[in-house]
Formats: C-alpha cells, sequence, structure tokens
C-alpha cells in the first residue's frame, strides 16, 4: 500500500476524508484509488472495490462524488468503478493484518471486559449490547464478540438479525451496529439454527474471532462470554488473560453462588475481576416505591465474596427490554430511563479507565 497515491493533490485531500465503512480507514490509504485528476472541470477518479459484489459500494461511491463535487473548480465528477486484482487484495489483507496481530495481547492499548454471569437469564447479553453501544457514543471506537455460541442474541439485540461479515482473502470485516462492530457465530448460521460443538471446535471459533476478524484499532472490546464455565470460558481466559471481567447477576440471594464461580474461573486463567452488575434490581412503583422482583442482597453478596464493587444496578425496566427485541438499545432510544441512565454511568466509569501506557513495554531502545 502507498502512503500517498497519484493524483491531483487538491482532489486526493477530499478523497482522504472518505473511509471504507467496513474496514473504517481511508480509501486512499487502502490503494482503493487508482487514480484521481481534474481535467477541465471534470474530476477523473479510478477507484477500486475490495472485493466483486462488496455491500458497502454504494456508499462508497456516493461519498466519493460527494467529497470530489466539493473541490474547487470541479463541475462533475467521473467515476470508473472496478474491484482489486489478488495481488492488490492479498497485500492489502497482509498489511491489515499486520496491524492486529498484538491487537489484544497484554501490551495493547485495547482495554478488553469480559462479561459473564453464573446462570442464564439474569440479562448479561442485554447488559453487554447496552455497555457497548454507550461506549461508542462517547466516541470510543468499540468491538463486541458475542462468545455465547450457543445461545448468541447480540446480533439481535443491535439490530444485526440479518447482517452478515464481508470476506476479503482470509480476512473477515464485522457488521457494525450503533456504532458497534460486532461478530457473532449467529451471523455465519442459517437462522435460528442451533449449534452443538465440542471444546476444540469451540476453543478455535473464539481463535478465529481474535484472530481472522479485522475490528481496526479498537479504544474497548467486549466479550459477552455464555453463562457457567465451560469450555469458551476456560478457552478466552486462555487467550485473553488480561482481560477484565464484570460479573452480572440478579438481587436473588440464590444467584450469588453460580455468579460468584464464574468470577472464581475468571481468576484461575489470570483475569481480573473488577466488579458487579446487579440487573433487574426492583420494580419502581408510581408512589415512588420499589417492588424487589427478585429479591435484594444478591448484587452485594457477589461482591463480597469476589471482594468488588458493585459498579452498576439496573432497575428492571419495560423499555430495556423492548428496546432489546427490536434491535433499538435503550441507552439510544430512551436514554432517561432509569436503567438507561445505569447503563451509560457504568459506561463513563469504564471509559474513565482509559488505554494507559503506565506499566507496559514500548517498542523502542536507548541502543
Amino acid at each position: 500500500m502507498s502512503d500517498s497515491p497519484a493524483g491531483d493533490p487538491r482532489l486526493l485531500s477530499a478523497l482522504a476524508r472518505v473511509d471504507d465503512p467496513e474496514i473504517r480507514r481511508p480509501i486512499t490509504e487502502l490503494d482503493m484509488i487508482r487514480g484521481a485528476e481534474i481535467d477541465g472541470g471534470v474530476a477523473r477518479i479510478r477507484l477500486a472495490l475490495t472485493i466483486v459484489g462488496c455491500p458497502a459500494a454504494d456508499t462508497i461511491e456516493r461519498d466519493v462524488r460527494a467529497a470530489a463535487s466539493g473541490v474547487d473548480g470541479v463541475e462533475e465528477v467521473d467515476l470508473e468503478v472496478g474491484v482489486m486484482t489478488v495481488a492488490e487484495r492479498e497485500a492489502l489483507v497482509e498489511r491489515l493484518r499486520g496491524t492486529r496481530r498484538r491487537q489484544f495481547t497484554a501490551d495493547s492499548l485495547t482495554k478488553v471486559y469480559a462479561i459473564t454471569s453464573g446462570k442464564g437469564g439474569v440479562g448479561k447479553s442485554t447488559v453487554t449490547a447496552n455497555l457497548a453501544v454507550a461506549l461508542a457514543a462517547r466516541g470510543l471506537r468499540v468491538g463486541l464478540v458475542d462468545a455465547d455460541v450457543f445461545g448468541y442474541s447480540i446480533p439481535a439485540i443491535l439490530g444485526l438479525g440479518d447482517a452478515k461479515p464481508t470476506r476479503v482473502g482470509d480476512m473477515i470485516l464485522p457488521p457494525v451496529g450503533h456504532g458497534v462492530k460486532v461478530i457473532s457465530i449467529g451471523m455465519f448460521v442459517d437462522g435460528s439454527a442451533a449449534v452443538s460443538w465440542r471444546g476444540p471446535l469451540l476453543h478455535r471459533t473464539m481463535e478465529q474471532f481474535l484472530t481472522d476478524v479485522f475490528f481496526g484499532d479498537l479504544d474497548v472490546l467486549l466479550l459477552d462470554l455464555p453463562p457457567g464455565t465451560g469450555d469458551v470460558a476456560i478457552s478466552l481466559g486462555q487467550l485473553l488473560p488480561h482481560a477484565e471481567v464484570l460479573v452480572v447477576t440478579t438481587p436473588q440471594e440464590a444467584a450469588a453462588d453460580v455468579a460468584e464461580r464464574s468470577g472464581l474461573v475468571a481468576r484461575q486463567t489470570g483475569q481480573t475481576v473488577i466488579g458487579v452488575v446487579e440487573n433487574m434490581a426492583g420494580l419502581a412503583q408510581p408512589d415512588g416505591s420499589v417492588l424487589e422482583l427478585f429479591g435484594s442482597g444478591g448484587g452485594d453478596e457477589v461482591a463480597r465474596r469476589l471482594e468488588v464493587p458493585v459498579l452498576a444496578r439496573l432497575p428492571l425496566s419495560i423499555a430495556l427490554r423492548e428496546g432489546g427485541d427490536a434491535g433499538a438499545p435503550v441507552v439510544l432510544g430512551d436514554p432517561a430511563d432509569p436503567a438507561a441512565a445505569a447503563v451509560s454511568a457504568l459506561a463513563a466509569q469504564l471509559a474513565a479507565r482509559g488505554r494507559g501506557l503506565a506499566g507496559r513495554s514500548l517498542p523502542f531502545s536507548t541502543a
């Protein structure tokens, strides 16, 4: 890939502001511009898409025309659209692959948060999806891996039910929902097909999600783990031992025992449990009282046993449930809702933790 393709500097400067919506980088940096000249008021541009049938083609063409039309002296845009050669595509994949080899290692600047729970039905995926969207709304670059292979639900919650990843060579470009780059096994199976896999295949799937999927430069990667302490949790503990863990539970005391186990398994693999999120923490009544349908104290008990704080309490919310069913996260659709406000406050806490360089080894030498 060349740093500055040949062509009219004014036109190239304008085109440099056009990003490929899947790769999220300027098309000029991706060698997608083969020529860009201004000839008597006509901007003649030769554009090379990454693949035949590129799903982002219409968006890229529209943005290229708009950018070129804004250049002084351009009265007409003559756009020739082609496709990269095999060699060009392989060079692009190799260049992008090189930028992600160390993306999620311990010395990466990407913060990795695994969201886990001891049992199903506590709203873990709903919390994870809304947290991802809330972080993206704060201007962070966010990726989300739906690691709940058997009970995948993230695509539906984020309105990506029919979305499929784009393949460029052996690289996978994840769909984007509400500003979040998302990958899920649900994007590779037909309809609501059941997934019945054993340990080795589950491990390989998680490994591919972390290596073959091109997320670009992320500030935060969230992992929606399956409930319990099975193969996926152990595999991700091995692949991402530096990840930090949030444990989701309900106020029900009976949920505390199983929630604690998920945190203990994370610690056994070297991961750090940073806090507890209590979901379904009461239903507000018209008179101002709170109806505790699922009891109380569960979140505090899990936090006490794991010796971490309760970072958030999400009350029962009809808007939260409706947003998940409609693929419209409540943090965007109804930000004033108490559950949405609690998720946004949690996002603010995590965003404030940032991506610091303190204690990290840097690739410089004094020699």
